[in-house]
């Protein structure tokens, strides 16, 4: 017993040495010396009467980086853009390495005075928004043809389809006799993966007449963001689905 009592003695004093608070690591000073050059306190060190520059670090600019670190585009892109099925059509998917990502469909802030709904074609930028609520828009990229180019001010989405007919106006008909076979008096062109409207179509009408202005799919995605020759207002086919299904009936329109 009395050896016992001895042992538990004895542990006791060891134990409580275990549990001596190290004073040493509550001094400011301590501690700044330890982590440094990690932290620091100008009022200890005063910085260099000359500061450098600092310098622009290109980031993630090799082979092994595009392919192996971050993600050189938003995966958000390869869901919008990829292959969708639609009433009965296969769209293939843009190839997004090829395409200028400005024209891609963003959230953007837009400060308007047009009403939540409106459409408006900035065609010297070549974008469309879809004006939103809270100061914000949904921007399209598009293409403009020299029709697009033809007609500006105000209308009204007096009609909207899916994979619309083209019937190629009788001037065309004329430069591009080739054309012939689908003109007017032969029905045009019906709707499909080739059709120039793409997947769908929104007719402008300004004061209840068709102003024969356009704004559509196309299967060239090339020419969105870019001059072409012939067209109205071209727009990615998926991009085109998208706006067709958040544009109400008789959606107002500005082309400026």
């Amino acid at each position: 017993m009395l050896g016992l009592s001895a042992g538990g003695l004895a542990l006791a004093s060891l134990s409580g040495c275990l549990f001596v608070t190290d004073t040493s690591r509550m001094n400011v000073e301590v501690f700044q010396d330890e982590v440094a050059p990690v932290y620091y306190d100008p009022a200890r060190v005063q910085p260099a009467a000359t500061q450098p520059v600092p310098q622009k670090r290109e980031l993630y600019q090799t082979q092994f980086h595009q392919t192996y670190g971050l993600p050189v585009s938003n995966p958000l892109h390869k869901a919008l853009y990829g292959v969708i099925s639609d009433e009965g059509h296969t769209l293939p998917a843009i190839p997004l390495d090829r395409v200028d990502s400005r024209y891609l469909r963003q959230e953007v802030s837009y400060q308007t005075t047009e009403a939540p709904g409106t459409i408006v074609v900035d065609t010297r930028a070549r974008f469309l928004y879809l004006v939103q609520p809270g100061g914000k828009a949904i921007r399209y990229g598009v293409g403009l043809g020299r029709d697009g180019f033809a007609w500006s001010g105000r209308g009204v989405i007096e009609m909207k389809q899916k994979w619309p007919r083209w019937t190629p106006p009788g001037d065309m008909v004329e430069r591009q006799p080739d054309l012939r076979t689908v003109s007017a008096e032969r029905g045009g062109a019906v709707g499909g993966l080739n059709n120039p409207l793409g997947a769908r179509a929104l007719y402008i009408y300004q004061n209840g007449k068709d102003t024969l202005y356009r704004v559509h799919g196309t299967p060239d995605w090339q020419s969105v963001g870019k001059a072409t020759s012939s067209g109205c207002v071209r727009m990615f086919n998926q991009d085109v689905i998208d706006l067709y299904d958040r544009v109400g009936a008789k959606a107002q329109i500005v082309v400026i």
